[in-house]
């Protein structure tokens, strides 16, 4: 019998009445698939996917406990009855994969970041402490309020466990309200909710046994609580784990994060970017851990089975926080437990479909894996009624995840790239600062691509020739972008060049470097740092208002700290007109006054890209199914072109 890989991770753990087959779980995260405050099919169909793929727990997002607790336009609430039979439908679904299930109970306090009408909304918080992120001055909660929060908490308890699910967890992550309570420097009250250490911890003390008298002896409550807000504002580690053990009779397990809502700072951990070290609260939930006596979780970028086996081994946690992870495969769990690791398709914190989609109101996604909340679309692939032959031309990410999807529909794939590797600008991003786990879409998606069975030609260029020769049933065009180079004056005074010219070390730039970015993306800043960090003096000149204004909230915010560190200077408004005599002239984009750069060695552009569309032309004529996918037909981003080749590849 082969030994198991990921022993510790494979072992169950009960808290209570909940026997949890394994130590993955899924956190509470916003996935804005929820309608009209309640749990529906959509969301149904997105847990189910993960506790069919074999992870031990899932907390499910956040469920409003009063009025009041409406911190976005699309939450779930649980203030009344009519909330039961979802999440009994949902309870039910992930229990008949052996997956234990809890839901997450809120109240964010003054971390408001929209109301549903458009309108801004009356947040509450135990004192008058303004909100810096979001701007929000709350108001003071009074005992009356306190009360009706407390008795909502416990009635929402009630109903989840009605549902029949197997516990709840109390969210005093993030500075949200309960943290707001436990803080000093938030909480100001002078009443018996304010003041000392034990007045602080009153609120959540009487939330946290108004539940277990609403639910039953085996009902497993939790908390979730950040180990340290990581703002100067924010509650510290000391306090944290104080609040910790005040609360530790009454709580199964804490479950541990970091970071706070309140600051921008601050709310880059919710959700830790690639800049992040994989596991790296490990230490945090260790301290936790050796303080209580009860279980401690962890979660921040453990997207491996192999380090959340070694947390756990080394006595770190007793859970591992894999949400994105799962988000990106929701067969992780599965594939580790069957010896599979090199099969895991491995999260690589991008941000831009799962946190990013919900800043946006979006539904979550994943840039890897579009099924991913479009569980009821594309769940399940159909097999073929008719086997064609498809030739996909271009191995960037839309090629690779066509050829996949058609492959795994039962047609006879071969996917033809004209260089020696695949992958596409996914080979140039992973080549900018700390952005190097980008390339683990190319390992990700070559290894489906193994898996499927899809044939490689590489080194080949397709034309009309091979096409004709071929006789494919299905083209599918996939031939990417190349850089958009505008025509600009230029009296050759100033060195002229491109982001991939720089990423591939084609160009040596010169001491003075002016960045042009037209993309509000992460290549003119990536570029900037770059450069900045090789000793060059950088200017970043954005078209747009402000740096990164495309790019998921955490990974614009990374961005901007680290290059304010690096003292790299950023002018928002500027569109390039030209250069000449030393100088780069641009146009500031709402006064039309002009912003003169001198004494520049080095332009480098960040001005989009342009499609490779040529084999469309080629190609016309013939009796041919013929489809595009990615920026050949209109260059965007990755997300993108993985999706429109999982579309091409499901419609075949």
């Amino acid at each position: 019998m082969t030994e198991a890989l990921f022993p510790h991770l494979f072992s169950p753990i009960t808290l209570r009445g909940a026997k949890i087959k394994n130590r993955i779980l899924s956190t509470g995260h916003d996935t804005t698939l929820p309608t009209d405050g309640l749990v529906n099919e959509a969301l149904i169909a997105y847990h189910e996917s993960r506790a069919r793929g074999g992870v031990g727990l899932i907390v499910t997002q956040v469920a409003g406990v009063h009025e009041t607790a409406r911190y976005t336009s699309h939450m779930l609430m649980a203030t009344d009855d009519d909330c039961i039979e979802g999440y009994r439908k949902l309870a039910d679904a992930c229990h008949a994969h052996g997956c234990t299930v809890f839901s997450q109970l809120f109240h964010p306090g003054r971390e408001i970041m929209e109301s549903g009408d458009g309108l801004l909304a009356v947040a509450y918080a135990p004192s008058v402490s303004p909100n810096e992120r979001f701007r929000v001055m709350p108001r003071a909660l009074d005992l009356s309020m306190i009360k009706e929060i407390i008795d909502g908490y416990a009635s929402a308890a009630r109903r989840m466990f009605q549902a029949g699910l197997d516990g709840v967890e109390f969210v005093a992550s993030h500075g949200y309200l309960p943290a707001q309570f436990f803080n000093p420097r938030v909480n100001r009250r002078e009443d018996a909710y304010g003041g000392t250490v034990e007045n602080r911890l009153r609120f959540a003390r009487e939330a946290l046994a108004a539940m277990r008298a609403a639910t039953s002896e085996d009902f497993v409550i939790g908390m979730r609580i950040s180990a340290s807000e990581r703002d100067e504002e924010g509650l510290t580690q000391e306090e944290a784990l104080e609040s910790c053990r005040g609360l530790e009779d009454l709580l199964d397990y804490v479950n541990i994060t970091a970071g706070t809502s309140a600051t921008l700072g601050g709310a880059v951990h919710i959700a830790p970017p690639m800049a992040y070290q994989s596991g790296y609260l490990a230490s945090d939930a260790d301290r936790f851990r050796q303080g209580l006596k009860i279980p401690v979780f962890v979660a921040g970028r453990i997207n491996q089975p192999q380090e959340a086996e070694a947390i756990i081994a080394r006595g770190q946690a007793d859970m591992c926080g894999m949400t994105r992870a799962l988000i990106c495969d929701p067969a992780m769990p599965a594939k580790a437990a069957d010896n599979r690791p090199d099969d895991i398709r491995a999260c690589i914190a991008c941000n831009q479909a799962c946190i990013g989609h919900f800043h946006r109101g979006l539904p979550i996604s994943c840039i890897q894996h579009p099924e991913t909340g479009r569980e009821l679309r594309y769940g399940t692939l159909t097999p073929a009624a008719k086997r064609k032959r498809v030739m996909v031309v271009g191995g960037g990410p839309a090629g690779m995840k066509a050829a996949i999807t058609a492959a795994k529909r039962g047609h006879d794939v071969t996917l033809y790239e004209a260089n020696r590797q695949l992958g596409g600008q996914a080979n140039l991003a992973q080549l900018l600062p700390r952005r190097s786990e980008f390339g683990g879409i190319v390992t990700n998606l070559s290894r489906e691509l193994e898996l499927a069975q899809v044939r490689i030609q590489r080194g080949i260029t397709v034309d009309r020739e091979l096409v004709e020769r071929e006789k494919p049933d299905s083209v599918v065009i996939a031939t990417g972008a190349a850089p958009y180079r505008p025509e600009i004056a230029d009296d050759g005074s100033v060195q002229v060049v491109d982001a991939w010219q720089i990423l591939r070390r084609e160009v040596k730039p010169g001491r003075r470097v002016v960045v042009a970015d037209w993309r509000s993306d992460w290549i003119g800043p990536g570029i900037a740092e770059l450069l900045t960090r090789d000793g060059c003096e950088v200017d970043l000149a954005l078209s747009s208002t402000h740096l990164g204004e495309a790019l998921p909230l955490y990974v614009r915010d990374n961005l901007v700290a680290e290059l304010h560190k690096l003292q790299v200077r950023i002018t928002p408004y500027a569109r390039l007109f030209g250069a000449d005599s030393g100088t780069v002239y641009m146009q500031h984009t709402a006064s039309g006054e002009p912003i003169l750069f001198e004494n520049v060695d080095t332009l480098v552009l960040c001005l989009g890209h342009r499609p490779q569309d040529a084999l469309q032309q080629e190609l016309a004529g013939l009796d041919i199914e013929i489809r595009m996918a990615g920026d050949c037909l209109a260059p965007r981003t990755a997300e993108e072109a993985v999706f429109e080749g999982l579309k091409l590849g499901a419609a075949l």
